[in-house]
């Protein structure tokens, strides 16, 4: 018998901050299988992080730390020039709190996907892939690392013998090389609801990813997640998380 085709489906949730909401991670959850939580530097706090844990634990999807530069003003999309010790230490402190909450909750952290800017960064920049790597292995040497195919971060990691997870971003738009069109650039962020549906299938028969990603702050995110989960389901394809 042929395996199950399946891929997982992930979003970056927990991005709330004190009184300030950000997306609809009630209705998100239900939807995927795996949550990207944010960790306190460009989103997130105690209570945010503990509470999507716990709705990680209802829902049975595994806990991704979502790990960002010291950037809440900036929402961690601003790039930042930082000496890679202090990254390395920054990366591990984000890992061990939300962590810490997981395992109160019940859960673990079961991956780490870098976020904004340092997701961005790490794609070329050798220094700050070393040092976000040097973090996610000083913690858990068997942390899968999910990011973009091809970047420097997965390149070093799988010369490490960390394991890494590859994904696509079916409500983003890409430039010929395979890197993001960068946000306020046209074509950056997809709106056809169909098209990226479609495009997420195709992503899944690819067999070149791990994930696809569904950002939990796009406009009708929730729409268009159950609209990508409801088109994987009819093409035979299971969803369930990587870990």
């Amino acid at each position: 018998m042929a395996p199950e085709a399946a891929i997982d489906l992930n979003s970056d949730l927990g991005e709330s901050f004190g009184s300030w909401t950000m997306g609809d991670d009630a209705a998100m959850f239900p939807l995927i299988s795996s949550a990207n939580i944010a960790c306190g530097y460009h989103a997130g706090d105690g209570a945010t992080m503990l509470a999507s844990c716990r709705r990680a634990v209802q829902h049975g999807v595994a806990v991704g730390a979502h790990v960002a530069y010291r950037d809440l003003a900036g929402f961690g999309r601003r790039a930042m020039d930082i000496d890679p010790a202090e990254l390395a230490a920054d990366v591990l402190y984000q890992l061990a709190a939300l962590d810490g909450i997981a395992r109160v909750a019940g859960a673990r952290v079961a991956y780490v996907k870098p976020h904004g800017a340092l997701y961005n960064r790490i794609v070329h920049d050798r220094v700050q892939a070393a040092a976000v790597l040097e973090a996610v292995r000083g913690f858990d040497a068997t942390l899968p690392i999910l990011g973009l195919p091809g970047s420097a971060v997965l390149e070093l990691a799988l010369q490490a013998g960390q394991p890494v997870r590859r994904e696509a971003f079916v409500d983003r738009g890409y430039r010929p090389d395979g890197t993001l069109v960068p946000r306020g650039e046209a074509g950056a962020v997809l709106s056809d609801l169909d098209l990226i549906a479609d495009r997420a299938v195709e992503f899944a028969r690819s067999g070149t990813v791990d994930s696809l990603c569904v950002h939990g702050d796009t406009p009708g995110a929730v729409g268009m997640a159950a609209l990508v989960r409801e088109r994987l389901t009819a093409a035979g394809i299971a969803i369930r998380s990587f870990g």
